[in-house]
């Protein structure tokens, strides 16, 4: 793959930031990282109308900024992926920064030994071949969980997207089997996770270094002793969707690590809508991923 030399992106000056400073743009609107700021100011990459122009510069709706990256910008402008099957990845969304995928359940995020092929970033790295990039990791899916997970395209939209999930501007909804009824219609778990001393694959509350964690809840439909919720996370703790709701007595069906019964083979856990604002138009975006295979079939069991 030829490597690229630079990335450019072309934006417009939004009516909300009238009369700021660029620096506002840059770094509050556009949420670059202060050192990518400083490397595109100290070389003068950054042009309002085709002119540098110093961060204190006032901007107006409408004015054309031009900003350019290099390799040199970025720690690790170019991550080691193995191309691996373009014809397994499913893509729902794709534009010139980022593409979201709809990861198959059992297949890794990505690969954990040196050499491993046969993970999502894997496959999609295949599928981007032809557009002469690779995928950067954003955030991560469990292995048994399918659905809609975001990869950026560029170096420079990474910190972006990382920003926005921190800061709850990207928001993730999943569905998940759980087993019992009875729950509350709508509800909040807030319950600090950490690791377990007994177990290095699993999660428990309040286990070692642990951080804090909320997941909300709305219970869709109970059938036959199990119970349809769909989730929404304010944390992204490994783990913790099972974690949680295993704690408060309704593990997820399926669960290899969190729960023993047999009433699913697999895990019915679906990261099933994204919706994000766009890198630098802030445009809100909504991705939905297909219910899947195993999830209806479970349904039509218990009907």
């Amino acid at each position: 793959m030829n490597t690229p030399t630079k990335w450019q992106f072309n934006e417009i000056v939004p009516s909300s930031l009238d009369g700021q400073p660029l620096k506002s743009l840059l770094g509050d609107y556009w949420q670059l990282p202060k050192h990518l700021v400083y490397s595109i100011r100290h070389a003068k990459r950054v042009l309002v109308n085709g002119s540098y122009r110093p961060v204190n510069f006032a901007v107006n709706a409408n004015d054309h900024v031009q900003l350019t990256f290099i390799p040199a910008d970025f720690v690790k402008p170019f991550p080691q992926v193995q191309p691996d099957s373009a014809a397994t990845v499913s893509i729902l969304f794709e534009d010139a920064n980022l593409v979201v995928v709809n990861k198959r359940r059992g297949d890794k995020t990505h690969p954990n030994q040196p050499g491993e092929v046969g993970a999502t970033i894997n496959h999609l790295a295949a599928y981007l071949q032809s557009e002469q990039t690779v995928p950067y990791m954003i955030h991560r899916l469990d292995q048994e969980t399918s659905g809609a997970i975001i990869f950026a395209k560029n170096p420079v939209v990474v910190p972006i997207l990382v920003a926005n999930i921190r800061e709850k501007q990207i928001r993730r909804t999943y569905l998940a089997w759980v087993q019992g009824i009875g729950l509350p219609t709508n509800g909040t778990i807030n319950l600090r996770i950490g690791r377990d001393p007994e177990d290095k694959r699993k999660r428990k509350i309040d286990g070692i270094n642990s951080a804090p964690a909320v997941t909300h809840y709305q219970v869709i439909k109970e059938v036959r002793g199990y119970s349809l919720a769909q989730i929404q996370l304010d944390t992204g703790r490994t783990h913790q969707i099972r974690v949680h709701f295993k704690a408060i007595g309704h593990p997820l069906v399926g669960d290899p690590l969190y729960n023993s019964t047999d009433a699913s083979p697999v895990l019915l856990l679906h990261s099933w809508q994204l919706q994000l604002p766009l890198p630098f138009t802030k445009a809100l975006k909504t991705v939905t991923a297909p219910i899947p295979k195993h999830f209806r079939d479970f349904k039509t069991r218990l009907i």
